[in-house]
């Protein structure tokens, strides 16, 4: 007896309607793929940064920001980055989904996600043309800015700590990182 499998289209794993409670899924190579809830620290990081780049595009009139929304990178790939920035110029993109590469994929590390964030999305934003990347890591209190450049990411900046950083595509707002991390009281 033969077994055969089928992937799974975009289309149809947009068709499955909202996630079940406690897990989130995306679609990879037309498998889907689960991932826990967000842990705390991962939550925080997603608010506080969200506040300053919602302020600043809005204060610029520069385009939108949002956050785990589905987002159309390939017959068999939907991704859900935590952070999203599409340029006003590019918000012909928007529909109830985001079909095609946003401007800036933001990607949160938890303990379960540091490989997929580092590897596995870095490649697929890379080619899937995804101008800027950002990877914050709340543990290691760090964040990391790539560019793409001739089809591939090139470091594009980076801080830790308690800096205030600035980086690209937004060169005029200062982000303190000391507003992202959460400290907890002893």
């Amino acid at each position: 007896m033969s077994i055969s499998t089928a992937k799974m289209t975009a289309r149809q794993f947009l068709q499955l309607g909202e996630d079940p409670p406690g897990i989130r899924l995306e679609l990879v190579d037309g498998e889907i793929a689960v991932s826990p809830s967000l842990n705390f620290d991962h939550s925080h990081v997603d608010k506080a940064l969200s506040f300053f780049l919602v302020g600043h595009i809005r204060k610029n009139d520069l385009g939108e920001s949002v956050g785990d929304v589905d987002t159309f990178f390939g017959e068999f790939d939907v991704r859900r980055p935590d952070i999203i920035f599409i340029a006003k110029q590019r918000l012909d993109i928007v529909k109830n989904i985001i079909e095609g590469p946003p401007d800036l994929c933001v990607e949160i590390l938890s303990p379960s996600s540091s490989r997929i964030d580092r590897k596995d999305k870095f490649k697929q934003y890379q080619d899937g043309g995804v101008a800027f990347y950002w990877i914050v890591d709340p543990e290691a209190r760090t964040i990391e800015a790539f560019e793409l450049k001739n089809r591939k990411y090139r470091p594009a900046g980076s801080a830790h700590g308690n800096q205030t950083v600035r980086l690209p595509p937004f060169p005029d707002l200062d982000i303190p990182l000391a507003d992202l991390w959460f400290t907890r009281k002893r």
